[in-house]
């Protein structure tokens, strides 16, 4: 595990090829669950929670609540702890392979969700909140453009990034924050426009 300015807080690995992709999913898998854990000091009432309610965790107990948020601050994210996985003294074919493993296997870990909202054909945004984020580089990159270079690609995205770039989310929280206020806008306008719609006409004038 190791940290990176631009990260805030970031879980690296580093992976000489000792190890089988599917072990390295065992890995995120171990970690996903390990930023799911409640802290050791959470009131009565959230622990009785969580063990009543299978969704508690994701859809009540905010990450101040959990074990990660004892050990690390805050991201300054959405999510959990981010995950990098340095390959060296590999090909990029292996690599390659690694990843495909990594983002087919491992997808509960790392993909964001839907938002859950009553807009569901208004809301395009990801919701990022109980993802643990996983970017991939190779040692060698790091060593000939360093960390800040865009080195890195982050699972379930195309192409190279900077470190900050490929752990923002542009298509998250903000986005959807956005976006569910346009729509309540439309839908006020809608209302609005049934309303008047709905008024009686005087028999005189004609008038509403």
């Amino acid at each position: 595990m190791g940290w990176a300015p631009e990260a805030r807080v970031l879980l690296l690995e580093i992976d000489r090829r000792t190890e089988d992709a599917h072990d390295l999913v065992a890995k995120l898998r171990g970690y996903w669950e390990w930023g799911r854990r409640l802290a050791p000091d959470a009131d009565k009432y959230t622990v009785d929670l969580v063990r009543s309610r299978p969704d508690a965790i994701d859809q009540v107990v905010g990450h101040v609540k959990r074990l990660w948020r004892r050990v690390y601050p805050p991201t300054g994210r959405e999510g959990l702890v981010p995950v990098a996985f340095v390959y060296a003294d590999t090909t990029e074919a292996k690599v390659a392979n690694t990843v495909a493993v990594l983002e087919e296997s491992g997808r509960r870990y790392w993909a964001p969700r839907r938002y859950r909202s009553i807009y569901r054909e208004a809301i395009t945004a990801k919701d990022y909140g109980q993802a643990a984020p996983v970017d991939v580089t190779t040692l060698e990159q790091l060593q000939e453009h360093g960390s800040g270079a865009a080195v890195w690609r982050r699972l379930g995205r195309e192409g190279e990034q900077t470190l900050t770039a490929a752990l923002d989310n542009p298509d998250g929280d903000v986005l959807y924050r956005d976006q569910a206020a346009r729509a309540d806008a439309e839908e006020e306008r809608r209302r609005a426009a049934e309303r008047e719609e709905r008024r009686p006409v005087c028999t005189r004038c004609g008038a509403k």
